[in-house]
């Protein structure tokens, strides 16, 4: 800028001096006005006189002086922009040049930089944002192996194993951090839990109703279960009325009867209405008869009724587990009244995520998800937006098909119909979660041989345990008298041998019984998620039989090897040979029948209707044990010459 004005001042003060040798200016004339002053003339003063030609002459005089004046100016004011112009020009041409000059500096100065840098290291860096957005450095060029030579290419691969390893440390630190919020949890909970009881010593009620609604309805739950029984209901008194509601719906039974048997009609009726309906009935089933009378009599008729209704299925159907607290809509409403029918009336809904489109006879008809209606204009129609093609159950279908149906398609609720397929009720993510936790406990405990029961191990009494498990160990002690009887019958077989064939008889058993435990819990699993059919009964024993080929002479071959080594001293004869050939044929064939009947027993007792689970061990290795010990018995009689 400086330079400019600099250039600019330079060209007015030649433009001065050349108006200086035109003509010198006069006086009265303003040089910055717009339009030239006339000059003053002769005649103006009162001591000429002229004559009349010479006052004509005169005049014209004066008007030629006034047109070289204006032609000056104009001159002037032109010389003035083509000065200004020059000055831009310049200014320009100097820009340009510097620019120029800068650049090549610029690749000098690079050109130095690369050949100084020759074979020098580069440090690379990467970083990432940890879950508060700061960025974090995952690894630098401290050391060897993280530094790369520029002489080195870096590829795609190199960028990609760099990334890999990166992703790893940051999964590894962030699975750490949750690991120790994991263990800090339990002890966060205990200290809330004891400050809540230091409240509730201290009489300060009111900080303590406030501070457990804050809690989650389970963790709340889990304080009751710390105070002392004859304290539960006059604590579960002070809490509000939606705050009992949730927290009374996650207690286990023997709580929830001793809190009932502590309430008025008028609380029981407060809760009840509060209680979602299938948790309600959950409640009844396992209430004793006086408690349900009481209950029943202090509900409202219209929720009576629907518990009735609800209680009316069998115990492990679909309608039993089921929730008439649903959304229903008509197809013929636009979306902006579908959106005001649910503020009006979801608030009491088991769900409000998906609304199910009913005629006016109740037929199921369509479903419509909320992201649909909120995304839709309100003028659309419902059926211009809702899924026809919908997935539902049957009130009388079994609870864990439904359950099962639920996670196979990802659903958050399931409708539910009757016959006449209209919508009775829906079986939402969370009650399906439940029957899948409970059918896989009675699978476990049938399995283990033990007889389901809903309560916890710790809440269960002495003497309720020993009603659930010993009926069947008195039947597996019975089935045992066949293995018994067979050994007592072919005594004289087993000690004929060189060597007794009896001692090899408990490991016989025992492969073949877990040889069949593997393929039964197997298939076992299989049937209970739908993987195996019925129909697949041909292909499944195709399989394992080719599976207990392989393992029978695997598992042959090294009996075969430790009989020698172990049991026989590595003492080569007829009669060690012979010995050793029995026990190996046997447990190959003992594997090769126990994977048979493992695949063979449990589709078995699925096709006359019992559950698979009561054919895994230790039932099915009672059967195996008792096979295995008539295949030893055969292969030792038709070898040893008795």
């Amino acid at each position: 800028m400086n330079r400019k004005k600099d250039l600019q001042d330079l060209y007015e003060n030649d433009g001065n001096k050349e108006k200086d040798t035109h003509e010198p200016m006069d006086p009265s004339v303003d040089p910055t006005a717009e339009s030239p002053v006339p000059l003053k003339r002769d005649d103006d003063h009162p001591e000429i006189q002229r004559s009349t030609g010479e006052s004509d002459a005169g005049e014209a005089s004066l008007h030629e002086d006034e047109a070289v004046e204006m032609s000056i100016s104009e001159l002037l004011a032109n010389e003035k922009s083509v000065s200004e112009a020059i000055v831009e020009e310049a200014l320009a041409i100097e820009a340009f040049t510097d620019e120029i000059a800068e650049q090549e500096a610029a690749e000098a100065q690079a050109e130095e930089n690369s050949e100084a840098d020759d074979g020098e290291e580069i440090r690379v860096d990467i970083y990432a944002i940890d879950i508060d957005g700061h960025p974090v450095e995952l690894y630098d060029d401290t050391e060897k192996d993280e530094v790369l030579d520029t002489e080195e290419e870096i590829t795609e691969e190199t960028v990609e194993e760099a990334t890999r390893e990166a992703i790893e440390e940051v999964t590894a630190d962030i699975e750490g951090e949750e690991e120790i919020l994991a263990e800090q949890r339990p002890q966060e909970m205990e200290r809330k839990f004891e400050y809540l009881e230091e409240l509730l010593d201290n009489r300060r009620y009111a900080d303590f109703r406030a501070d457990l609604a804050e809690l989650n309805p389970v963790d709340a739950a889990d304080f009751f279960y710390e105070l002392n029984p004859h304290r539960i209901p006059a604590v579960f008194k002070l809490l509000d009325k939606d705050t009992a509601a949730a927290v009374f719906a996650e207690l286990e039974i023997e709580v929830q009867e001793r809190i009932i048997t502590a309430m008025t009609d008028r609380e029981i009726s407060l809760i009840v209405e509060e209680l979602a309906l299938d948790d309600t009935t959950e409640l009844l089933k396992e209430l004793p008869a006086n408690m349900v009378h009481r209950i029943m009599k202090n509900a409202t008729p219209e929720t009576r009724t629907d518990i009735n209704r609800l209680l009316a299925y069998p115990e492990d159907s679909a309608g039993s587990v089921m929730t008439a607290e649903f959304i229903d809509l008509r197809r013929d409403m636009t979306c902006a009244e579908a959106i005001a029918r649910i503020r009006k009336t979801g608030v009491d809904k088991e769900t409000v995520y998906v609304a199910y489109v009913v005629d006016h006879h109740r037929v199921l008809q369509g479903a419509v998800p909320l992201k649909d209606l909120l995304f839709a204009s309100a003028d659309d129609l419902i059926e211009d937006i809702m899924d026809e093609d919908i997935i539902c159950a049957s009130t009388m279908d079994d609870q864990e098909t439904v359950a099962s149906t639920v996670a196979k398609y990802d659903l958050l609720a399931i409708p539910i119909v009757d016959r006449e397929y209209r919508l009775v009720g829906i079986v939402t993510v969370d009650d399906a979660i439940d029957v899948m936790e409970t059918e896989a406990t009675e699978d476990i405990e049938k399995m283990a041989a033990i007889s389901p029961t809903d309560k916890p191990y710790l809440r269960t009494g002495v003497f309720e345990t020993w009603k659930k498990r010993v009926p069947w160990l008195l039947l597996l002690m019975l089935s045992a008298t066949f293995t018994s009887t067979i050994l007592a019958h072919y005594e004289g077989i087993l000690d004929a041998a060189t060597l007794s064939l009896a001692v090899f008889v408990p490991m016989l058993t025992g492969t073949g019984g877990n040889a069949s435990s593997q393929t039964s819990v197997t298939v076992i699993r299989g049937l209970s998620l739908g993987e195996i059919e019925m129909r697949d009964i041909f292909r499944v024993l195709w399989k394992e039989l080719r599976v207990a080929s392989v393992c029978g002479i695997t598992v042959a071959a090294a009996c075969f090897a430790k009989t020698m080594l172990v049991d026989l001293k590595l003492v080569f004869t007829v009669d060690t040979i012979e010995v050793a050939a029995i026990v190996s044929a046997t447990m190959f064939c003992a594997v090769v029948f126990a994977k048979l009947m493992g695949v063979l027993l449990p589709i078995g007792a699925k096709r006359v209707g019992l559950d698979p689970a009561v054919m895994a061990s230790p039932f099915i290795t009672t059967i195996v044990d008792t096979l295995t010990l008539l295949i030893y018995v055969g292969i030792a009689s038709a070898v040893l010459p008795i």
